[in-house]
């Protein structure tokens, strides 16, 4: 080997810097578990222990210092399902930047392509372009995008902007640039109010140019006040208030009104037209009301006065606001009150008649206009933080600008005036709606009160601070991971991985005995570089980037395996020990063959990165990285000591007693046999289909949308029951298996998963408990059952939610990826062999491979103990399967090839059968460490990756067997009957 000196000083410097990579991360680690002791199960105590010494030199290399927070920067970061806590994909609501951009355009084309691009959206398209499209097929050329009623408008003019000369074309650039420059600034107002959070490490990134955000939250545990710090908007307003006494007649006008159409059967015996004092009482009987009558003042749970027109349930909120909402009631309204806007306030809990805790909302009545604009912006507040009010309670005080100073200066003027009240209204919320006693306030100062834990009121200075998003931010994707779940997996596949490293060590040690020494010690340096790089590239380590390692270390010796064997027949042709390395290691030895087989692994674990996300794209990357140090270290670390054994003169024969003779006299007849073996694939191949057809497939969340959650139980529970209780409040959508053993159950639903809001998932999270708490002992509560803490062992300990939109999208990268992969392998055997009929063979075995694991899903998903659920795992495992299939097909061929080129004696068919035999050893030695590996991940690596492993395990099975049996005969079968005579001549002229 030619500059063995250099390999070897690379291999030393490129150790120590993986070595000084590492080192961050043990450091980080030690610093952590120190916080977790001092905190003694307290996150709050833990996380401020952490921000103590972010400052502070933990790490002391004697040249120079690293504090923790330099620390914790450069080490291997955990994936959410390793450390817990929550992800979530928000989703920038375009339609409404557009209408914004648009100035609320009336147009009814404009509005009319909003509502069809909505519904119209189609897999991986963007919702712009779907407006476009949308825009285009119903304006018909006669309404231009520059029209001076939708985007040519004040706001959009001059500069940069739109005007009404602009065609189609050029005024969708600058809309283009306009949305872009609002999802950017989105963006920068959850990045700060993130950073402003208190978690560790949080991670925030564009994912392309959708108009989506990932957000990562590693260790954060309260999800119900994470999702609304994220889904706030912000706006933040300031509107004048309607009295009880002034807006009163109307509620009972209305209430009158809706009896007609809303009560079967009326009471004669009704409370009169002006009666104020009905609507002021509790919802009692009286001797003038019966309930049941009064469609309003029925629900009514609790007195209002002054702007609080009553107390409702929330339960009865949404019936409340579609009766006022209503243009037949709205009419009521006397002239100067035509624009009321009727609100709701912040929850807050009152007693009721037998002096019971209940939850009760405040119902307003704001001083709207034409336009819908409040009196006063929360634009014009530049600082917020969180404090006491004067009876100690918490709050928000904000601080305005000079011109906001200015007009809060008039607004509480003219309500000292008035007697009059100004309601603070976030995100459409009344939080308190104060009055004002001691005359106009200057300087610009005001405070927000109310019913506040400290924790709301931080979170709301925190998004005052950060500003308002430019529209609407929906989660269409999320999950959450427990703590004490993220352990167990770490602890599974620890495990599983330190037992694959023994079984594959011990194999290689028993089959090429010292060769098999020098082998280990290059896949002991092919992990360190593989650690090395994940750490000094900022990766993030996952579940199934464990399982990349893994896997990485079942094919690490993939090319030990080839070059060995390849030296065993140069040794038996007579060869010298030194000579049968190097020739060994040359193209026309093993090195064609690694590459190509190689090249084939790294094109499908491109494609499974660029299409794959989150955890997904953590397995792409190991198994990429994977590959590229066992290349290293397999053809220089082992070389090295192959070498400096020949060197000294050691009997070394790349076998050991116990596998001397195995496939030496191995001689079977694989193209005999090709009918049989066509007719097995052809009868699996139909079966497949036809339970594809029939049978289907059990799609997860991700390719259809829907809630899943992972709920462990105190003891074993029935599934049936489970599911009985859940389909009824969950409006018949409730689907309940065991997961992994009796107490534990994985619970689907698509329950109001098309609604982002916080207030649907709580409302979920919510049902979920009051149906369940019965099958726990008393003492669980609503936030230990889905919130997240450390040592959690009952209750939600994984959540997820996909969104139908994404879930389309999902579901079409997936397809795109599978076909993809194949053509661009399918691509590069063509440029590689220079014969087409190399990679049909290739792709008829990929596309044999692929319906065979299908057809095994369908086959199997209703009875298989565990979950074989067709999501973004199983295509990952489906790409692996398609690459080490063609890594498998390509070594066979090219063994093919050299036979055929050769001058090996006999016929066709002969020829080729002897090319397989020769290779026969490396490909059950392959196989035979892959199967092992995954075997032993999908025993010990957890319930989470078991029909991941399941689907890998039963592809590396079927593309061994299509490799020999089903991509060489088609090879075969292709090539023409003359060229068959040509190859024939020349081998036994």
């Amino acid at each position: 080997m030619q500059n063995k000196g250099l390999i070897k000083f690379f291999a030393i410097l490129f150790a120590l810097v993986s070595i000084y990579q590492l080192s961050f991360t043990f450091v980080s680690n030690k610093v952590k578990s120190d916080a977790k002791s001092f905190a003694n199960g307290n996150p709050d105590k833990e996380l401020k222990y952490l921000d103590s010494i972010g400052k502070e030199n933990v790490f002391n290399l004697g040249f120079t210092n690293f504090t923790f927070n330099e620390v914790k920067d450069k080490q291997i970061n955990k994936g959410l399902d390793l450390e817990g806590g929550i992800n979530v994909i928000l989703q920038i609501s375009v339609k409404d930047v557009l209408k914004g951009l648009s100035n609320n355009s009336k147009n009814p084309v404009f509005n009319k392509s909003l509502a069809d691009a909505t519904a119209n959206q189609k897999g991986n398209q963007t919702y712009i372009d779907a407006f476009f499209e949308a825009f285009e097929a119903n304006s018909k050329g006669t309404v231009k995008l520059a029209s001076p009623d939708i985007f040519a408008n004040r706001t959009l003019q001059g500069e940069g902007g739109i005007d009404f000369q602009m065609t189609d074309d050029q005024a969708k650039k600058v809309i283009r640039k306009k949305v872009d420059e609002s999802v950017d600034s989105a963006f920068g107002v959850l990045r700060e109010r993130i950073d402003k959070f208190g978690v560790t490490q949080p991670n925030i990134q564009k994912l392309g140019e959708t108009g989506r955000i990932l957000v990562e939250l590693p260790g954060a545990k309260d999800v119900d006040r994470i999702k609304r710090l994220l889904q706030s908007t912000a706006q933040l307003e300031f509107w004048e208030t309607y009295k009880i006494d002034e807006i009163g007649n109307f509620l009972m006008a209305a209430n009158e009104a809706l009896k007609k159409t809303e009560i079967n059967k009326v009471e004669t015996k009704t409370a009169p037209k002006d009666s104020i004092s009905a609507l002021l009482a509790t919802g009692k009987d009286s001797a003038t009301t019966k309930k049941g009558n009064d469609p309003i003042l029925d629900k009514i749970i609790g007195q209002g006065g002054g702007p609080v027109l009553g107390l409702f349930a929330p339960k009865d909120t949404a019936a409340v606001g579609g009766y006022l909402r209503r243009a037949d009631i709205r009419i009521l309204l006397s002239a100067d009150q035509h624009y009321a806007k009727f609100v709701w306030g912040k929850p807050s809990t009152i007693k009721d008649a037998k002096g019971k805790d209940i939850e009760a909302v405040e119902l307003y009545a704001l001083k709207g206009n034409r336009d819908n604009i409040a009196a006063m912006s929360g634009g014009v507040v530049t600082d917020a933080s969180d404090t006491f009010d004067q009876s100690g309670k918490p709050a928000v005080s904000m601080q305005m600008s000079g011109k906001g100073a200015k007009i809060w200066e008039e607004l509480t003027g003219k309500a000292y005036t008035q007697k009059s009240n100004i309601a603070i209204v976030l995100d459409n919320v009344v939080y308190s709606a104060p009055g004002v006693s001691s005359g106009p306030i200057s300087g610009g100062r005001s405070e927000i009160s109310g019913t506040f834990q400290i924790s709301e009121t931080k979170d709301l200075a925190n998004v005052l601070r950060a500003g308002k998003l430019p529209a609407a931010a929906d989660i269409i994707q999320s999950e959450v991971v427990g703590p004490s779940l993220g352990q167990e997996a770490i602890d599974n596949g620890t495990n599983s991985a330190l037992l694959g490293l023994l079984i594959v060590s011990l194999w290689m040690m028993v089959y090429y005995g010292k060769a098999g020494w020098y082998a280990n010690i290059a896949l002991a340096v092919n992990l360190l570089f593989l650690f090395g790089i994940l750490a000094s590239i900022g990766a993030v380590l996952t579940l199934p980037g464990i399982a990349g390692i893994v896997l990485t270390m079942g094919t690490a010796v993939d090319a030990n395996i080839i070059i060995y064997e390849r030296a065993k027949e140069e040794l038996r042709s007579g060869k010298t020990l030194q000579e049968a390395i190097s020739a060994s290691y040359s193209w026309k030895g093993a090195m064609r063959s690694i590459v190509d087989a190689n090249v084939t692994h790294v094109l499908t674990g491109a494609v499974l990165f660029i299409f794959g996300s989150g955890p997904i794209k953590g397995f792409a990357t190991t198994l990429l990285i994977g590959i590229v140090t066992s290349l290293f270290t397999s053809i220089f670390i082992a070389r090295i000591f192959l070498d400096w054994s020949a060197a000294k003169s050691d009997k070394l024969s790349f076998v050991t007693g116990f596998s001397k003779n195995f496939f030496t006299n191995f001689h079977f007849d694989f193209l005999g046999v090709k009918k049989w073996t066509y007719a097995f694939s052809a009868i699996v191949t139909v079966v497949s289909i036809y339970s594809l057809v029939t049978n289907g497939l059990d799609q997860g969340v991700d390719f259809v949308g829907g809630r899943t959650f992972q709920v462990r139980f105190e003891k074993p529970v029935e599934v049936e029951t489970i599911k009985a209780e859940l389909v009824k409040v969950f409006d018949g959508s409730a689907e309940v298996k065991v997961f992994g053993n009796d107490n534990q159950l994985k619970i689907t639903t698509k329950y109001k998963v098309q609604e982002h809001g916080t207030k649907a998932d709580e409302e979920v999270n919510k049902l979920l408990y009051d149906n369940l708490k019965q099958h726990y002992s008393a003492g669980l509560t609503y936030d230990k059952f889905v919130n997240a803490y450390d040592g959690k062992t009952l209750g939600v300990l994984q959540a997820s939610k996909v969104g139908p939109t994404l879930a389309e999208d999902i579901k079409t990268n997936a397809y795109w990826a599978v076909l993809g992969a194949m053509l661009i392998v399918g691509l590069y055997l063509i440029i590689s062999f220079r014969k087409w009929q190399y990679s049909l063979g290739a792709i008829a075995a990929i596309a044999h491979d692929v319906i065979f694991v299908l057809g095994i899903y369908s086959l199997c998903y209703k009875f298989m103990p565990f979950g074989m659920e067709i999501d973004q795992h199983f295509i990952a495992a489906i790409l692996t399967v398609i690459g080490y299939s063609m890594n498998d097909t390509v070594i066979v061929f090219d063994r093919v090839r050299e036979y055929l080129g050769g001058k090996t004696k006999g016929n066709f068919n002969s020829i080729v059968n002897q090319s397989i035999n020769s290779t026969m050893s490396r490909t059950i030695n392959t196989s035979l460490t892959m199967i092992l590996v995954l075997l032993i991940m999908f025993v010990f690596g957890g319930e989470s990756i078991r029909g991941f492993i399941f689907a890998m395990l039963i592809g590396i099975v079927v593309g061994t067997y299509s490799s020999l049996f089903i991509a060489t005969p088609v090879l075969c079968d292709t090539i023409s009957e003359e060229e068959h005579k040509r190859i024939e001549q020349e081998h036994n002229a």
